[in-house]
């Protein structure tokens, strides 16, 4: 059977930058994991072998570092959007180049005297953000990953479907507990527009997501999952579509009977699996959907 070439693209994967940003006695660093994807007129490299149109992958690493030193790294989303714009309006085969980032913060510590050259990783989550960029239009998907997020109270779990192999107790006071995976969509799409600023938004979702996490009196992981993502849509005038993949990290009560003791709500078996896993897609009224179901495909 005759075969062709389907949809291909290469690039060099996870190219770890920190800048070092110098002011005075005072210093800032970005820790970014960049990650480059071209594709375009490439089909002759798969047929023959020929390398006319190919842009090595050690040229994106190379410039990954020159533009951190050229552009300086304002924002994951702009230092991606500088990358998008340069591969594609340099290189004539190249049609659309796709640029993901993980960005690891770090936090201050706090010495005596004026130096402020120190620093401790956070413990907390991993920044996100995809740049596609096709010569005329930008799609940018932000997000975060690892951000794990608990409510002792204030979260029931009952009047659920019971068959015969249902053996889980009804729960009107149990911990809520999950480690949030989002992303969400930009309506920002061409250079026409006014560019979001990408560190107060990220900022901002951030802040929404959490507040809606612990405001809202839970019946289920489901209810608090929408009202995250409905409170960042209805803050957030820059997005039109957030996706969240959250595992449930189970909290069951340890039965103490067989001690003589009573468990009132006070001690727990945290397990790590087999654990639910509840996904879903909010939308702005009249935008479809477009970031992947499976969160690990962006």
């Amino acid at each position: 059977m005759p075969t062709f070439l389907g949809q291909n693209q290469y690039g060099k994967a996870e190219n770890r930058v920190v800048k070092i940003t110098r002011d005075g006695a005072t210093h800032h660093i970005k820790d970014l994991n960049v990650s480059v994807s071209l594709s375009g007129d490439m089909d002759e490299v798969h047929y023959s072998g020929s390398n006319a149109n190919v842009l090595p992958t050690d040229t994106t690493k190379n410039t990954v570092y020159a533009f951190a030193k050229e552009h300086g790294i304002e924002s994951a989303e702009q230092f991606g959007i500088h990358l998008a714009r340069h591969f594609v309006t340099s290189q004539e085969p190249i049609r659309t180049a796709r640029i993901r980032v993980e960005e690891y913060a770090w936090d201050r510590i706090a010495v005596s005297g004026e130096a402020e050259h120190s620093f401790v990783r956070k413990g907390q989550e991993v920044r996100l953000t995809q740049i596609t960029y096709d010569g005329t239009s930008w799609e940018v998907v932000s997000g975060l990953k690892d951000l794990v997020v608990m409510n002792s109270t204030d979260s029931e779990f009952w009047g659920y479907v019971k068959d015969t192999y249902t053996t889980l107790k009804e729960a009107h006071d149990r911990i809520l507990a999950t480690e949030v995976s989002g992303r969400w969509r930009f309506n920002w799409s061409d250079d026409e527009q006014p560019m979001p600023d990408w560190e107060t938004s990220y900022g901002q979702v951030r802040q929404h997501m959490l507040q809606a996490f612990a405001e809202t009196y839970s019946l289920s992981l489901q209810q608090t999952l929408y009202q995250m993502g409905a409170r960042i849509i209805d803050n957030r005038g820059e997005i039109d579509e957030v996706r969240f993949s959250l595992p449930n990290k189970h909290h069951f009560l340890v039965d103490l009977e067989p001690f003589g003791l009573k468990n009132d709500n006070e001690v727990y078996f945290a397990a790590d699996r087999p654990y639910g896993l509840i996904e879903a897609t909010i939308l702005r009224d009249g935008c479809e959907a477009r970031i992947p179901v499976d969160l690990t495909n962006l």
